[in-house]
């Protein structure tokens, strides 16, 4: 009888433990952070928020990374980014690098990690047709096509390697 009561109370206590969290999770400062401070102050006290959310998430990470470095500090950006490329980094971490330094229109060191993503896993037709694309963008039509043929030559009813194409052809800013 004791086992089962003592159990019961162990239960009870981890279900209450985790709506605590869950309750905890859900008070979070919300839009009170924002409101009233200016647009720079706003949006650095959100980042902030958001990078104490990312916690070791390394999407969440490059997320938070994307804005400090696109918004004017590199310094901040540069150290999350490396923070994820010191850990395990997956191919997709390296290819979501190399578009923070793309959108900064540093093309050599987005190219370094293009490359360093479709090293790490030379299968993923997303990544050949994102990098494919890039390579257009930027006035490697021949590299970008054959990217974009490998990844076309593996799925070729793939919608989103057409959009890829289309967007770099056109001239459109990657999403």
């Amino acid at each position: 009888m004791r086992i089962v009561a003592s159990t019961a109370l162990s239960m009870g206590c981890l279900a209450l433990g985790i709506c605590i969290g869950l309750v905890a999770k859900e008070k979070g400062p919300g839009i009170d952070l924002m409101v009233g401070k200016s647009p720079h102050e706003a949006g650095l006290a959100a980042l902030q928020q958001a990078e104490t959310l990312a916690g070791t998430g390394s999407w969440e990470l490059l997320g938070v990374a994307r804005v400090y470095y696109l918004s004017g500090d590199k310094p901040k950006g540069q150290l999350l980014m490396d923070r994820v490329a010191g850990g395990k980094p997956e191919p997709g971490d390296w290819q979501r690098i190399g578009q923070i330094h793309a959108d900064a229109g540093e093309k050599e060191q987005a190219e370094a990690f293009f490359q360093k993503a479709l090293a790490a896993d030379p299968k993923d037709d997303t990544g050949q047709s994102e990098v494919g694309a890039w390579y257009i963008r930027n006035g490697q039509r021949t590299k970008g096509e054959e990217l974009m043929g490998k990844a076309l030559a593996k799925h070729p009813g793939e919608l989103w390697h057409y959009v890829r194409a289309a967007e770099a052809y056109l001239e459109v800013p990657p999403r």
